[in-house]
């Protein structure tokens, strides 16, 4: 008998995941847009539910038939998500970028006897995977992270697209970068210490500090770690611009009378903007660099990632490289090749050396390769 699978989110990556799930799974896909919802409902092989997944009864209500959960909703909706579904006794994987401490529902998850994969994405996600997998064979002391979703069209005056939730997008530029350096724990700015970096499918990306460790902070005793955000070079001034004249602030302003948070009016203006639109394309680029001891000896791996948008699915990059890497995860707890119960950030999984090898076999499938130097 089939696994039954629903879905939390019909965006471009609730989308893909579904999408991909349904070749094995019997999926259902849940979101409160009935036009995200359409897009689906021409695949017979995906049921759909036109639900507001920001209420916790409507959340409880629609999971309870169902094997297992995918959260593939926007990060300020995740946390209260992923306790829901806990609370409900469900496994779940998760891709939301959300603020809070996923361990803060270990302890919950623990005596409902629940896995909760959090964090599975590109990265965080892929990135931990890679991670999880050598600590386990070697003394890292090192760990840098560059990765970044981009247009292949450049546009002024952003040179950028929302290839996943666009409120997500304004956290990478408002929330603190927290990264480890000579064993402790520095915090600084978002968009600090700006670095130009070379890719040879792109050229040249401007790399600033962005807060993506996470859950490795916790999980790794690593003394140096850092994660940075790639965009082209230049971004860094006009979005300075715009956060530090308010333009990204959550407190209320008043206006003719009337109070609005100027986040609200941003959005509105830049997410029409920040729309990749039908037919455009766009590429995820990753590079992981991991060094330290193995076996007495000095070693430094690097993994690549180039991806671009799938002409024939009319699949983004980023769906791809974040919905896939969740699916492979699914794959590995129905399969219960994965069993670990409480929070389960991706490092869990990649500690696993077969499960680390079905990952990259997986999204090799798909056409997500990495390259390993």
């Amino acid at each position: 008998m089939k696994k039954n699978i629903i879905v939390l989110g019909a965006g471009l990556v609730g989308k893909a995941i579904a999408q991909d799930l349904s070749k094995k799974y019997d999926v259902t896909s849940a979101d409160i847009d009935e036009r995200a919802l359409d897009v689906l409902s021409s695949n017979d092989k995906i049921h759909t539910i036109q639900a507001d997944l920001s209420k916790s009864e409507i959340i409880k209500s629609v999971i309870k038939d169902f094997d297992l959960v995918v959260g593939a909703l926007p990060g300020f909706m995740g946390y209260e998500t992923i306790k829901n579904v806990i609370e409900e006794k469900k496994d779940i994987v998760d891709i939301s970028f959300f603020p809070e401490d996923p361990f803060l529902l270990d302890e919950l998850a623990k005596s409902q006897n629940v896995t909760a994969i959090t964090d599975c994405g590109v990265a965080p996600g892929m990135s931990n995977i890679i991670l999880g997998y050598h600590n386990e064979r070697m003394t890292i002391e090192n760990y840098k992270c560059f990765v970044g979703g981009l247009p292949v069209e450049r546009v002024w005056p952003f040179e950028y697209k929302a290839v996943f939730s666009p409120i997500d997008v304004i956290e990478e530029y408002t929330r603190p970068a927290r990264f480890i350096e000579g064993g402790k724990l520095v915090v600084k700015e978002a968009l600090t210490d700006p670095e130009i970096v070379f890719f040879e499918e792109i050229g040249q990306l401007e790399a600033w500090n962005s807060d993506g460790l996470r859950t490795l902070m916790k999980t790794f005793n690593i003394p140096n770690m850092i994660e940075k955000t790639l965009r082209y070079p230049g971004s860094i001034e006009y979005i300075k611009v715009l956060r530090d004249c308010g333009f990204f602030s959550y407190e209320e302003v008043e206006v003719n009378n009337n109070k609005i948070r100027p986040i609200d009016l941003t959005s509105k203006l830049l997410f029409p903007k920040w729309e990749l639109k039908p037919g455009e394309e766009d590429f995820t680029v990753m590079k992981v660099i991991v060094g330290g001891l193995e076996n007495g000896h000095k070693k430094s791996y690097v993994y690549d990632l180039y991806d671009k948008f799938d002409d024939v699915t009319k699949t983004t990059s980023m769906a791809r490289t974040t919905g896939y890497t969740c699916t492979a995860a699914v794959n590995l707890l129905l399969e219960e090749d994965f069993s670990r119960k409480g929070i389960c950030p991706p490092e869990y999984l990649g500690s696993d050396e077969k499960n680390f090898n079905f990952i990259l076999d997986y999204l090799k499938e798909r056409g997500i390769v990495y390259k390993v130097s």
